[in-house]
């Protein structure tokens, strides 16, 4: 099926970028994610966005080049990009007459059943009042050992929790490999059947830069989504602006069917 296709019998969708998708060079991408987000209300769906960026948006207006090692300098670069992110997303949707709403989440808040179901509320409420959600983990209080460790996680429990047809997630690479992208045999894999042993894959665990996800989280977060019935969409950020009208490279998870 072509990725329209996939979208056009979706009523509720999450839409993941990661943090080297929309800074830096790449920081007009994040107007081409608010597009395809507005078109989606516009189609009367339901959008979530699950936006990672905080830390490097931050990171530039305080000299910093690199990621910072030591947990107290993640965490006020967080408190400070946050702030910056959620500014970038309201001036872009205002092209569109939408407003954000920012719903930060730890991993305790949705391991607990009154924290989860409150941040459910939310969540649905804003939905309601047409604003987009924009979801992002609390890295400003988060620890090393409890915390997501990457929203293409978060992106996932997100999609469970809230019952969510179509998950898509946007990566600097456009699918599934059957070993990284840039090494010679390697082979895209268009379609993931559920259920299928992906083992001999050979995947990365961890990207460069800022962001702290990679093939290996993406098939992870894949496939506890699809283990909930949400089918999982995997595409460059970068083909954005064709996910709605036609089609581009991409993989596609097929999710468990529904009970």
């Amino acid at each position: 099926m072509k990725t329209s296709e996939h979208i056009a019998t979706a009523n509720r969708i999450v839409i993941k970028v990661g943090s080297s998708s929309i800074t830096g060079e790449n920081a007009p991408n994040l107007d081409k994610i608010v597009d395809l987000s507005a078109a989606l209300i516009a189609m009367g769906k339901d959008v979530i966005v699950v936006s990672s960026g905080a830390i490097a948006t931050a990171a530039p207006y305080l000299g910093l080049t690199v990621k910072a090692d030591d947990l107290p300098t993640s965490q006020a670069l967080a408190s400070i990009g946050q702030a910056k992110l959620m500014s970038r997303y309201e001036k872009s949707l205002e092209r569109h007459n939408l407003m954000p709403g920012q719903i930060l989440l730890t991993v305790e808040n949705l391991d607990q059943e009154v924290s989860s179901l409150n941040a459910m509320r939310a969540l649905e409420r804003l939905l309601e009042i047409r604003v987009l959600p924009i979801i992002n983990e609390n890295d400003s209080v988060a620890t090393n050992e409890i915390r997501f460790g990457d929203n293409d996680q978060l992106a996932a429990r997100v999609s469970r929790l809230a019952n969510v047809d179509l998950m898509i997630l946007l990566s600097d690479v456009d699918g599934l490999y059957t070993k990284p992208p840039l090494e010679a045999g390697s082979e895209h894999i268009p379609v993931v059947a559920y259920g299928s042993d992906l083992s001999k894959i050979e995947v990365s665990g961890t990207s460069t830069g800022y962001g702290t996800g990679g093939a290996l989280t993406k098939l992870s977060a894949a496939k506890l989504a699809t283990e909930a019935s949400v089918g999982v969409l995997l595409t460059s950020t970068e083909s954005v602006g064709l996910l709605m009208t036609s089609d581009c490279k991409h993989t596609w998870f097929e999710p468990a069917p529904k009970s």
